[in-house]
C-alpha cells in the first residue's frame, strides 16, 4: 500500500513538471506583420531584425555590429512597372512603447555590377539598440525618385535578446 501511495505521489509530481504553468511568463506567438506596402507606382518592402542574425561576412561588408541588443531596419523600393529597384528619400522615426525615441540613420546600399553599369538592388539600412522584449514602432517616410508624394508607413516589431 505504501509503495502504491508513493508511486501515485511521484507520478503527480512528475506531471506537475511537464511545462510552464498558467502563471508562467511565456510570450505569445504573434502573426507576422506586413512586410510590404503598395504606395501607388511602387512597392515598399521593409523588415526589422536583430543584427546577430546577420551572417558575419555580411555584417563586416556593411559595417554592422552583430548583437542581440541591436536591431536593423531594411527598406527597399521597387517600381511596379519593370519590377526594378528605385532610389528614394527614406527617413525613419522610431519609438518604443514608453515613448523613448530611438535614433536610426538610414544609409543607401547599392548592389550590382559596376562594369556593366547595372544596379541589381537598392536598399536602405539603419540600426539602433534594443532591450530584451522591447517593442519598436517604426514610422517610415518614403519619397521615390521622380515622385512628388511622400508616403508614410508604420509597423512594429518586438525584439528578444535572451
Amino acid at each position: 500500500m505504501i509503495q502504491r501511495t508513493l508511486l501515485v505521489l511521484v507520478f503527480a509530481v512528475l506531471c506537475g513538471c511537464g511545462g510552464p504553468g498558467d502563471s508562467a511568463n511565456v510570450p505569445e506567438a504573434q502573426p507576422a506583420g506586413a512586410t510590404s506596402a503598395d504606395i501607388g507606382n511602387h512597392i515598399v518592402h521593409f523588415s526589422a531584425q536583430s543584427t546577430d542574425q546577420l551572417p558575419p561576412a555580411v555584417a563586416r561588408e556593411y559595417n554592422i555590429v552583430r548583437s542581440k541588443n541591436r536591431a536593423m531596419l531594411n527598406v527597399s523600393v521597387i517600381s511596379k512597372s519593370g519590377n526594378v529597384p528605385v532610389s528614394a528619400e527614406v527617413s525613419v522615426n522610431t519609438v518604443n512603447l514608453t515613448g523613448q525615441l530611438k535614433t536610426i540613420t538610414m544609409r543607401e546600399i547599392r548592389e550590382g555590377r559596376e562594369d556593366l553599369d547595372e544596379i541589381v538592388a537598392i536598399y536602405y539600412i539603419g540600426d539602433t539598440t534594443v532591450a530584451n522584449r522591447e517593442v519598436l514602432v517604426f514610422d517610415i517616410r518614403v519619397k521615390p525618385d521622380g515622385e512628388e508624394t511622400v508616403s508614410e508607413l508604420r509597423f512594429k516589431r518586438q525584439f528578444y535578446s535572451d
